[in-house]
């Protein structure tokens, strides 16, 4: 390594695990073997990733110079890696300035306040919508002095398919908040833009046998709650459930709470989202006095010639990748890759969308025939990425005019704040990471990734990607943790991270668990 780039000089940490070099190992072509593969390569034969493969590769931000790899080819699951591709491909086919629209229009003729004819409400994929934006455009309706629509209310969500679920994506997370259905037309229930979902709180009874008090955010009855859970006495389990029960808008409330517990809070997915949409625009429609007539329809296009009422235009996209990166917001990745999809080739679909964002990957260098991505987010378990694959779009993005607002977008270790830290909120305090660090994380059962950037004590901004799969312990964070560190040249704090802690064994990212713990 040339002196004037700075020596490493990571000692490894005595109280580390000895080293067990994979067979994949290897140093960074002009390594001077001087701590940094030492370091990582002990970091990596801790006894959590016994039978399991890591792709690891460190690189010079500036330079391009490879300082580190390890397996950089193997091609593993990202898990929500995924979404730096996703994330960046969306900048700049979509552009950092790209909002999307959600409009009122109607078909038929106006006499006076009465319309005959056919109310459309148009969407385009905004994760964003409340439903006080919903409000909004019922009451810009109101507004245009429309008060009854002798016709239908119909939901035009034909921007994109009407595939709703990703591929290969579990069945048994249906109800998760985090595998919601994908549409054009949805609503989010709160600010995380969870969208597509709604919070069913649950709060104890005044005494021991009353029946759980159970209220839905927003306030809709497009689902239907079943309270089978009960009240007991104070100092009682407290376990209650919450899910849909599978093709239906049925949410079963089922265990027990005690009296003055705490109850509980959750994010339930909705089935069929556009019909979410429609029946909360309707409320609204009613609330601010506008009565439709007739029936509600999904999935119809709105005619050419019809005039607009009222529209809604969500924050721009560079505003947008925060709550989506942060917080690592599945549904956003797949309404992007989809919304991509329309952009180049006038389809909202997956394929499409996936078409585009490797053609971005091809123009920057990223060789995507070395990868696959099946969807937007990582939720699939068929997306495998390797490590050296992801350092060169790291590396890429840099020259790229939106680089700064994307990169304001990565979590940063150590942050509180939790649209600023995101998911990396908690990590890596008390280290040179602290932050320092702005990285993506991944976490699928078995599964677990880490790319990013941090600066190392000599000033120099270092690119890397930590892939891990097919591991049996809870976590491997810690280990993903002492890698960062040691790049931010403190072995020490490394190899108390690398400490066995307790850790949460559900394979999900933190921002993933509501309320979030991260």
């Amino acid at each position: 390594m040339n002196s004037h780039r700075g020596k490493w000089t990571w000692a490894v940490a005595g109280v580390l695990v000895a080293a067990v070099l994979g067979p994949g190992a290897q140093a960074g072509a002009d390594s001077d073997r001087s701590g940094l593969s030492e370091a990582i390569d002990t970091v990596l034969g801790d006894p959590r990733m016994e039978g399991g493969i890591a792709s690891v590769v460190v690189a010079d931000a500036a330079s391009g110079e490879l300082l580190y790899q390890r397996q950089p080819t193997t091609r593993l699951m990202p898990a929500s890696n995924t979404k730096l591709a996703t994330s960046a491909a969306a900048m700049e086919i979509l552009g950092p300035g790209h909002r999307f629209t959600t409009d009122v229009l109607a078909d038929g003729r106006r006499h006076g306040s009465v319309l005959r004819g056919d109310l459309y409400l148009r969407g385009t994929g905004d994760p964003t919508l409340l439903a006080a934006d919903y409000d909004q455009l019922a009451a810009q309706v109101a507004a245009a002095g429309v008060t009854r629509v002798e016709g239908r209310l119909i939901a035009d969500d034909t921007r994109f398919d009407d595939q709703r679920l990703g591929r290969s994506w579990a069945a048994d997370d249906e109800s998760s908040y985090y595998s919601a259905q994908i549409s054009a037309l949805s609503v989010a229930p709160d600010t995380d833009y969870d969208t597509g979902t709604v919070i069913v709180t649950v709060a104890p009874g005044a005494a021991a046998g009353d029946e759980p008090v159970v209220t839905v955010t927003p306030d809709t009855g497009y689902v239907d709650i079943d309270v089978r859970a009960t009240t007991v006495a104070a100092g009682g389990a407290n376990d209650l459930t919450v899910e849909r029960v599978h093709g239906t808008n049925d949410i079963v409330v089922s265990g027990t709470t005690p009296v003055g517990g705490s109850g509980a809070k959750e994010w339930v997915t909705v089935w069929e989202p556009t019909g979410y949409a429609a029946a909360v625009f309707r409320d609204a429609l009613k609330a601010h006095g506008v009565k439709v007539t007739g029936p509600t329809r999904l999935g119809r296009r709105t005619p050419a010639g019809a005039k607009e009422l009222g529209t809604h235009s969500s924050m721009p996209l560079k505003d947008l990748l925060i709550p989506f990166m942060k917080l690592s917001n599945n549904m956003h990745a797949e309404i992007l890759t989809k919304t991509m999809g329309y952009e180049v080739s006038k389809q909202g679909s997956w394929s499409a969308g996936l078409a585009a964002i490797a053609g971005y990957l091809k123009g920057v260098g990223v060789d995507a025939a070395k990868a696959r991505q099946v969807d937007g987010s990582g939720l699939s378990r068929m997306d495998n990425f390797p490590a050296g694959q992801f350092v060169k779009l790291l590396l890429a993005v840099r020259a790229e005019p939106w680089y700064p607002d994307w990169k304001r977008s990565l979590p940063v270790a150590c942050d509180p704040d939790r649209f600023v830290g995101g998911t990396l909120r908690s990590r890596m305090c008390g280290t040179a990471a602290a932050l320092n660090a702005r990285a993506k994380t991944g976490s699928l059962t078995g599964a677990s990734a880490l790319s990013g950037y941090v600066t190392g004590a000599d000033g120099r901004e270092l690119v890397f990607s930590i892939v891990l799969n097919n591991y049996l312990a809870s976590s491997v964070k810690p280990l993903e943790d002492a890698i960062v560190v040691t790049l931010a040249k403190s072995t020490e704090e490394a190899a108390a991270l690398v400490e066995p802690k307790a850790a949460r064994g559900d394979g999900l990212e933190c921002a993933w668990r509501k309320p979030v713990l991260c």
